[in-house]
């Protein structure tokens, strides 16, 4: 078996090991023609392949065989094979179907995005501004849930939810015991506990952080601020249970939430322990690295500076100052 093989998305050409997902392959390569993932954790087994939002067109199979797919596949559970072509924001084909998913994965999403917690790193937003349509064509009701109860840390919206499984993999994958997963089928499914139980495992906190809508948020931070009025620090702290290591989000002088490292693609470096994520909120409990690097195209970055300590306001400017001056004066006449 060759050691690399070489795969073409939207007309760059990288080489990756063999068995590399198409949507991996993309991230390799980076920018733009990345799609769009909902489901997938790189750092979860088993995720992918449910939310359809990284549908790609493979125009040439491999070297081998070069006849197109006769559909469009999903670039999270499709492996890439030498000489592959793909098309991602290449093809108007695959533009229109990523439409058609977000119109499906919006139907029975709520208009909260003013209330919701997530609201300014939530992935669904970023999916509806980028591919979404203008309308819906669903004429029915959305659904509805009875409210369940998680504990007295983790707030479950279950019609915020999009049965990513994120969550489920997290309990299956780094707790010791799951006692939470999807109950139902179709319309019906949701996430619940059969009986209904508080989840309190000690990784139980990262289920909040792989949610990429805000079907899951922390109670402890629930309804205090908005993400892009406040400030996140990269610290780290000496904890027997996790790395310890963490971006705490601050306003003003106050800690008023703690979540686990995240890339480019909105995934946790590593998971964290539920000490770290809820009991230490203090800027005492940790060691400050400096300012978390914050993407210039996100919302967050709108209130975030690179250093410790915000610009000034007035600037040492001696034009500025002197016309600043003159403005003075002229409203004190008046």
């Amino acid at each position: 078996m060759a050691e690399t093989v070489k795969v073409t998305i939207d007309g760059i050409t990288v080489e990756v090991a063999p068995g590399t997902t198409i949507l991996n392959a993309a991230r390799q390569i980076g920018g733009e023609i990345v799609p769009p993932a909902m489901c997938y954790y790189s750092k979860l087994q088993g995720s992918g392949g449910k939310c359809r939002t990284c549908l790609v067109k493979v125009s040439k199979g491999s070297e081998k065989d070069p006849r197109p797919m006769p559909k469009l596949v999903a670039s999270c559970r499709t492996g890439v094979m030498d000489g592959m072509e793909v098309q991602n924001i290449t093809s108007p084909e695959v533009i229109e179907a990523r439409k058609g998913v977000v119109e499906m994965l919006l139907i029975n999403h709520p208009l909260d995005c003013p209330i919701c917690d997530q609201a300014g790193e939530c992935h669904l937003q970023d999916l509806a501004y980028e591919h979404g349509e203008e309308a819906t064509r669903y004429e029915f009701e959305r659904r509805t849930f009875e409210k369940h109860t998680l504990g007295d840390k983790i707030q479950l919206h279950m019609t915020r939810c999009i049965l990513c499984y994120r969550c489920v993999f997290v309990a299956d994958q780094i707790t010791n015991k799951r006692i939470h997963g999807v109950l139902g089928r179709g319309d019906a499914a949701e996430i619940s506990t059969y009986i209904e139980k508080a989840i309190d495992n000690d990784f139980s906190g990262n289920m909040i952080d792989v949610c990429p809508v805000g079907a899951l948020t922390d109670k402890t931070f629930r309804f205090k601020n908005r993400v892009w009025f406040t400030k996140p620090v990269d610290a780290h702290r000496d904890c027997p249970t996790c790395s310890g290591k963490v971006t705490l989000w601050y306003k003003g002088e106050d800690v008023i939430r703690v979540t686990a490292r995240k890339d480019e693609y909105g995934e946790a470096e590593e998971f964290i322990c539920n000490t770290c994520r809820f009991d230490t909120k203090k800027t005492s409990d940790w060691v400050i690295e400096g300012p978390r690097h914050i993407s210039r195209h996100s919302v967050i970055s709108s209130n975030h500076y690179e250093t410790m300590h915000p610009l000034p306001v007035i600037q040492q400017k001696p034009q500025l100052q002197e016309f600043n001056k003159e403005q003075f004066e002229r409203a004190t006449k008046l």
